[in-house]
């Protein structure tokens, strides 16, 4: 006992401990401060989640933009604010403040493991100079007033990360069961994620080699993501009678066909089609006919358009700058992200890659869907702590830590 207070009292009076504290604590009371000093504003989409839950818990029926049982949109989210309506009695109290709150929670689970990520894959600087940065970069002080996805979704993606990457360091069945569960979780949040499990173990495959383990720890993984994702599965199959893995709204996908988001381009008839149909056709004759503005739109366009800006959340009044300058810190966040990526491409087989992985996927699969500020929200986490190595470099480099041919030092648990 006398020991562990001895450890405790140490490791308190550490200034790396203390940092670490200060950043958490401004932090805090960063995010506090915003939801209770701002009138936040209540976009169309929280309005029709708003709706969706409230027939949820009246009526029992799960639907969106609908009076009938449709698959629409994935459980996470309106479930969390179900759970959320619930406690807060919401026939006789507004739910908005206490799921705000909930979302404060969740921002801090993610800072806590993005500085855990950092310092797991190049040192406890490289995860304090990320919580850092994470900590005032304000999408992730405006999202927390947000009824939307973000910060669910931002959360279970970094503990995703977290877990894959004990994955690799432990390789045990349990490790990949856990990281497939939390897929799991983040794919009933946002559908698009489902994707990152090929990445990821083609990765792993590349870096060791090792074909016939690392396909088993990837059918283990598909386990976890299945034994999650079943219970959805089975209500559609139940309710619907039809197998719907994830969603089936077709919008997002539908929306993106159009190159700068021109809606009355005419470009095709869209009398008497499905939204499907009508994006299909377009596909077709926009990559036949117009060649090269589709082109131009599936890869540079959307990029740009998905990168180029912070996202704002979903509007609050008066504003609420959290730091000056907060777009020119977004582009620093990118280019120090992207410049960090090249250079690990140096001697890619570590575990750091798997960051710069996960961010193509997630940015190819984003190419797909129409571009908006908000699709960069779950992405930044990686960037900053792909920066964050820079950063940590260069103070090893100003004290004469360098390692051998300038590479940063690895986390301890590498």
């Amino acid at each position: 006992m006398l020991s562990n207070l001895t450890n405790w009292s140490k490791r308190l009076a550490n200034p790396k401990t203390v940092i670490c504290i200060l950043i958490f604590a401004v932090a805090l009371f960063i995010r506090i401060d915003f939801v209770n000093s701002v009138k936040h504003h209540v976009p169309h989409d929280s309005l029709n989640y708003d709706i969706m839950v409230r027939q949820l818990l009246e009526k029992g029926v799960y639907a969106y933009k609908s009076e009938e049982p449709n698959a629409q949109v994935s459980p996470g989210y309106p479930l969390l604010m179900a759970g959320s309506y619930l406690l807060a009695d919401y026939k006789n109290h507004d739910p908005y403040p206490l799921i705000r709150y909930i979302q404060v929670g969740f921002s801090m689970v993610t800072l806590w493991l993005v500085y855990a990520v950092g310092r797991m894959l190049r040192g406890e600087w490289a995860g304090i100079f990320a919580a850092a940065a994470l900590a005032v970069y304000p999408p992730y002080v405006w999202a927390n007033g947000a009824i939307l996805t973000e910060t669910l979704a931002a959360m279970l993606f970094m503990l995703y990360i977290y877990l894959q990457l004990k994955v690799f360091k432990k390789e045990t069945n349990v490790s990949a069961l856990l990281a497939g569960g939390v897929l799991g979780l983040l794919v009933l949040t946002r559908p698009e994620f489902l994707i990152l499990i090929v990445p990821a173990y083609a990765f792993y495959w590349l870096w060791k080699k090792r074909s016939v383990h690392v396909v088993k720890l990837a059918i283990v993984s598909c386990l976890g993501l299945f034994l999650t994702l079943s219970p959805w599965i089975v209500r559609n199959m139940v309710t619907l009678h039809e197998f719907v893995l994830t969603a089936t709204q077709v919008n997002p996908f539908a929306a993106g066909t159009y190159p700068n988001k021109n809606y009355d381009d005419d470009m095709v008839d869209r009398k008497g089609k499905t939204q499907m149909e009508v994006a299909k056709e377009r596909l077709k004759v926009g990559f036949t006919e117009h060649t090269w503005t589709f082109v131009k739109w599936y890869t540079i366009g959307k990029t740009k358009y998905i990168y180029g800006r912070m996202f704002f959340g979903a509007g609050h009044a008066p504003m609420y700058p959290v730091i000056p300058f907060g777009t020119l810190y977004h582009r620093m966040i990118l280019v120090a992200g992207f410049v960090s990526s090249v250079a690990l491409l140096r001697k890619w087989r570590q575990p750091a890659l798997l960051l710069v992985v996960l961010v193509v996927s997630i940015s190819i699969t984003r190419l797909a869907f129409v571009p908006e500020f908000r699709y960069n929200f779950t992405a930044m986490p990686l960037f900053i702590i792909l920066a964050s190595f820079l950063a940590a470099a260069a103070l090893d480099y100003l004290l004469g830590r360098r390692t051998m041919k300038g590479q940063p030092s690895v986390g301890k648990e590498f």
